[in-house]
C-alpha cells in the first residue's frame, strides 16, 4: 500500500525497463519476462496554492500549464499528462490544488526502454500521492491506470509489459493475459549491458502493423480449429496449422508461437539458483533471431552492435524494444564486461553502461 500526503514537497522516481523476453507478445495476451533498471524519471513537485500545474522538463526543452479543472474531453495523440488526468478523476482523484513541477531524467529517449512509460507512471503516482482516489493505491493499482492513461485511452496498440514492469520492479515474470498475472523471479542480474545505438526506435506504426498480422495469423488457424490457443501452442502446432495461413502471415505465426517457447525456456532458467545465464544468454539470442527474421524489426547497425558484443564474449544479446533502432541489451560474463563495453563503444554504440536492476516506482 503507498500511502496519500497533504505535503507541499513530493518527489517521485520511476525507473526504465528492459524486455529481457517476449517482445511483441504481450499484445498478443502472452508471458512476458522484464526487468527495471537504474535509469530513472525523477518528477519534483512543490504546491504553488494556485490552480494549475506549472510543468518543467528541461532535458526536453519544453514547458506546460494545466488547469486542475481541464477534462481534456478531447486528447491530442501521445498527451499523456491529459490522458491521465482523465483516468485518475476516473478512480477519485480530484486535484484541489497546483504544483510546480521539474521532470528530469536519464532514460534515453527512443530508445526502447520506455521513458515514455516511465513518464506515464511517475505522472499517475504523483496525481494519486497528491490527491488520493477511492481505491488503495498499490504498485499494481499504479500500474493499470498508468495502462489505462497510455494505451486504452490512445487507443494505442502496446500491452501492460511497460506500466508493470516499471511500476512494480525487479525482475517479472508477468502473464498478459485478460485476468493479468505477475511474480518477482529475480532482483539482480549480473553482467546486463545496455548499449544505445542511436537510431530513434519506432513504435506506434510498427506495433500496429506488427499486432494486427500477428492476430490475423491467428485467426486463420482459429476459423478452421476453434480449440486453437495460442497460450499452449507449440512448435508442433506450428508445423500442423501453418499450411492454413497466407505465406504472407506465416512469419508472424511462427514468431508468436517460437517466442512463446523461448519465454517459458527463459523462465526455467531464472528459476535455477544461482540463474542459469549461460542458458537465459543463448536464449536471448534466439529470441533475437526472431526478432530479426522473422518480425524484421531491426535495422543494419542494431545488428552489428550484436555481432560485436557476441564476438567479445557475450552470453547473449538481442534488440530492446518495439524495433526499427533503439537499443540492444547484452548479458555478459564477469570477466568479459569490460572488453564488451570497450568493443561496443569502439564500433559506434552512442552509449554503453552496465544497468543494475532496481526496484520499481518510489515517492517521497
Amino acid at each position: 500500500m503507498i500511502s496519500t500526503t497533504s505535503s507541499d514537497h513530493i518527489t517521485i522516481e520511476a525507473p526504465g525497463r528492459i524486455c529481457l523476453f517476449g517482445d511483441h507478445q504481450d499484445y498478443l495476451g502472452l508471458p512476458v519476462i522484464a526487468c527495471a533498471i537504474n535509469r530513472k524519471i525523477v518528477l519534483s513537485a512543490k504546491r504553488n496554492n494556485f490552480e494549475y500545474f506549472e510543468i518543467f522538463m528541461p532535458d526536453v526543452s519544453s514547458e506546460r500549464c494545466i488547469s486542475i479543472f481541464e477534462p481534456f474531453d478531447v486528447l491530442e495523440p501521445h498527451d499523456f499528462f491529459a490522458s491521465a488526468l482523465r483516468v485518475a478523476r476516473q478512480y477519485g482523484c480530484i486535484p484541489n490544488t497546483g504544483y510546480t513541477i521539474e521532470i528530469k531524467s536519464n532514460i534515453p529517449i527512443n530508445a526502447g526502454v520506455s521513458s515514455s512509460s516511465a513518464l506515464v507512471v511517475a505522472w499517475i503516482h504523483f496525481l494519486l500521492k497528491a490527491f488520493g482516489c477511492n481505491q488503495t493505491i498499490t504498485p499494481q493499482f499504479i500500474a493499470q491506470l498508468a495502462y489505462e492513461s497510455e494505451v486504452l485511452e490512445h487507443n494505442a496498440p502496446g500491452g501492460r509489459m511497460d506500466q508493470y514492469t516499471i511500476a512494480l520492479g525487479n525482475i517479472l515474470y508477468i502473464d498478459t493475459s485478460k485476468d493479468l498475472a505477475f511474480k518477482t523471479i529475480g532482483t539482480s542480474l549480473n553482467g546486463l549491458i545496455l548499449a544505445e545505438s542511436g537510431i530513434p526506435k519506432e513504435t506506434i506504426g510498427l506495433l500496429s502493423r506488427l499486432r494486427t498480422k500477428a492476430i490475423e495469423a491467428i485467426n486463420y488457424v482459429k476459423k478452421k480449429y476453434p480449440s486453437f490457443n495460442i497460450k499452449t501452442a507449440t512448435m508442433d502446432d506450428y508445423d500442423q496449422f501453418s499450411k492454413e495461413i497466407p505465406a504472407d502471415l506465416t512469419p508472424y505465426f511462427y514468431a508468436a508461437i517460437k517466442n512463446h517457447s523461448i519465454t517459458q525456456q527463459a523462465l526455467k532458467g531464472f528459476e535455477k539458483e544461482p540463474f542459469d545465464t549461460k542458458l537465459i544468454g543463448k536464449l536471448m539470442n534466439e529470441h533475437h533471431q526472431v526478432l530479426k527474421e522473422n518480425l524484421k524489426i531491426t535495422v543494419p547497425k542494431i545488428d552489428k552492435l550484436i555481432n560485436i558484443a557476441l564476438n567479445a564474449g557475450a552470453y547473449g544479446a538481442k534488440i530492446v524494444g518495439s524495433g526499427g533502432g533503439g537499443s540492444i541489451v547484452v548479458l555478459a560474463p564477469e570477466d568479459k564486461k569490460e572488453a564488451i563495453l570497450n568493443s561496443l563503444m569502439d564500433n559506434g554504440a552512442n552509449a554503453v553502461y552496465e544497468v543494475p536492476i532496481t526496484q520499481g516506482t518510489l515517492s517521497t
